[in-house]
């Protein structure tokens, strides 16, 4: 089967509100990631994914997208846009945007047309539902707290919202506004970018009749993901899509895909379903959810590694033959992995941090950097409120807290600074200069405090950073087709302390080895026999001694 050439890249996630200002207002820019693609590139990575800089409202930070085909005026226009495409070109690195094509904003034009009556063309572009006020449609309840559903007086309808109420669901069963979604995917593929990560992309086809769904916690509105997630016809708009734009183009898609378990996964990445490149899952990150269903995903409960063991395994053998995955530990939407996975005491952070990278680009799968992981970042541990921006921890702080009075002010806070969006999505740390170098202004969020220690500057040019071993393993990614193409065998799924794996591929195989804890453990997996130490988060090799959040790979001729 013939190689994609995403297979051996490394993916770089830009999130542009918080990467770099080049102006002074506090808000990251596309001047300030053109500034920085000379540190892009000596990371080593081969693409940029760039989160939406699309004209917005920014009610959800650019995912409610009022103008498919402009420029945030905040990040620059087109032809910012352009450079940034041209310099990223010459330096041998794609450019993924992200599509938001599950819903658009309020303000987009199509959505201002389908207010206006019933008969407006464009008011099937969106779903729609008669009704009285105050009589939902059915009990689903948005991601952002609150009702999916919001009443238009002048038209005797609702519209439906999974997210904020300024973010409408479009239809995908009317074809006509595919064919518009599908123009405008070619319009960008035309300017020469190299590919899409398709937002919220497996919650296209809500069920006929839009029944209620389960609600065995009786929270006030009921988690609607379990019934409009991977619908009947979803598959066939993927196709639809492939033939209508993807196959067209040398790019690469990829698919945000909420609540998709690995059987739905192999048919939308299977090389003979032409649908996708590969998905995005969320089992890994969502392994902690309360007892209480009411409160979702808010807790503070560390992740069992045995379940995190369970998870990966899974969709690693799930996805080997048939599929492809992609890797990662956080993005703009989750904590930051050396708080959530790792140790971020100064004590155990850098070692922690690496034992963490180690693990996840070794496995087969396309990796995934966030912005900062890179460098060791950690969440920012806000302790009131008012710290907070993001409409997801704001709307739940107040529906939990102050409405329904489910939880204390004080649990919730320590659930928000466990897994809150906000956690990602702090100003990079560039330097030690005010605001970290991320702005002469008042950045748009507060800079995390620890920057004087956790930043670019510091670690570039130091062989033992956490940059230099991310710039390893990407060396090692371009170098093995083993780390590539190889299968994957689980090593002990029952140890709660060491998730240790080998890949084998024409003869060659490779043992990872990591302690997820702070102790020193002992095992034998063969080590002595290896042919070479490969990669590790420590100056020496004690075998088979495994020290605090030690992480090694050994090769095997």
């Amino acid at each position: 089967m013939m190689k994609k050439w995403w297979e051996n890249a490394v993916i770089y996630q830009v999130y542009p509100r918080s990467f770099q200002d080049s102006d002074g207002d506090g808000i990251g820019d596309l001047k300030g990631v053109i500034k920085r693609l000379p540190y892009i590139q000596k990371l080593g990575v081969d693409v940029i994914w760039l989160n939406p800089i699309y004209k917005s409202p920014d009610r959800d930070n650019g995912y409610d997208v009022s103008d498919y085909e402009d420029i945030q005026p905040v990040f620059g226009n087109m032809a910012t846009f352009d450079q940034l495409l041209t310099e990223a070109h010459k330096r041998h690195i794609k450019l993924v945007m992200d599509l938001v094509v599950n819903h658009s904003s309020d303000q987009q034009k199509w959505f201002i047309e389908s207010q206006k009556s019933k008969d407006n063309p464009y008011h099937d572009y969106y779903i729609w539902q008669d009704g009285e006020p105050g009589k939902l449609p059915n009990n689903w309840g948005s991601y952002f707290s609150g009702p999916a559903w919001t009443y238009s007086k002048k038209l005797g309808q609702y519209y439906m919202h999974l997210f904020a109420k300024e973010q409408p669901e479009l239809n995908w069963q009317n074809p006509k506004m595919r064919q518009d979604v599908y123009k405008m995917m070619r319009w960008w593929l035309d300017k020469g970018i190299d590919g899409f990560r398709m937002d919220s992309i497996s919650l296209l086809d809500k069920p006929d009749g839009y029944p209620d769904a389960p609600n065995p916690g009786h929270a006030l509105y009921a988690d609607a993901q379990p019934i409009v997630a991977d619908g009947p016809r979803l598959e066939n708009y993927l196709k639809e899509m492939n033939h209508e734009v993807l196959s067209k183009y040398d790019m690469v898609s990829i698919g945000e895909m909420i609540g998709s378990k690995v059987d739905d996964a192999k048919k939308y990445t299977g090389r003979g379903h032409h649908e996708l490149d590969m998905i995005f899952q969320f089992e890994h990150v969502t392994l902690t959810p309360n007892k209480d269903k009411r409160l979702g995903k808010w807790n503070n409960i560390p992740v069992k590694l045995t379940d995190l063991k369970a998870s990966l395994s899974k969709w690693q053998n799930g996805l080997n033959a048939t599929g492809w995955n992609s890797l990662y530990w956080n993005n703009h939407d989750q904590p930051r992995a050396v708080s959530r996975f790792g140790n971020d005491s100064e004590q155990y952070r850098t070692l922690s941090a690496k034992m963490l990278a180690l693990t996840l680009h070794l496995l087969k799968g396309t990796p995934y950097i966030y912005q900062g992981e890179e460098l060791g970042m950690t969440n920012c541990h806000y302790t009131d409120i008012s710290q907070y921006q993001d409409l997801e921890s704001l709307n739940a702080f107040d529906e939990l807290v102050n409405q329904e009075k489910i939880i204390s002010k004080e649990t919730m806070l320590d659930y928000l600074a466990n897994m809150s969006r906000d956690n990602a999505r702090t100003p990079m740390q560039w330097d030690t200069s005010k605001n970290a170098g991320f702005s002469t202004g008042r950045p748009w969020m507060t800079v995390n405090p620890n920057y004087s220690q956790i930043n670019a500057a510091n670690q570039v040019n130091d062989p033992n950073s956490v940059f230099a071993f991310y710039q390893k393993l990407i060396q090692l990614r371009h170098t093995f087709d083993l780390i590539v193409y190889g299968d994957y065998h689980e090593l002990d799924p029952d140890d709660k302390d060491i998730f240790a794996y080998t890949r084998n591929y024409e003869g060659q195989k490779m043992l990872i080895i990591s302690n997820f804890t702070a102790k020193t453990v002992s095992r034998d997996y063969d080590q002595a026999h290896a042919s070479k130490l490969v990669i590790s988060n420590y100056a020496d090799d004690q075998g088979t001694e495994i020290r605090p959040y030690e992480s090694k790979a050994y090769l095997f001729k």
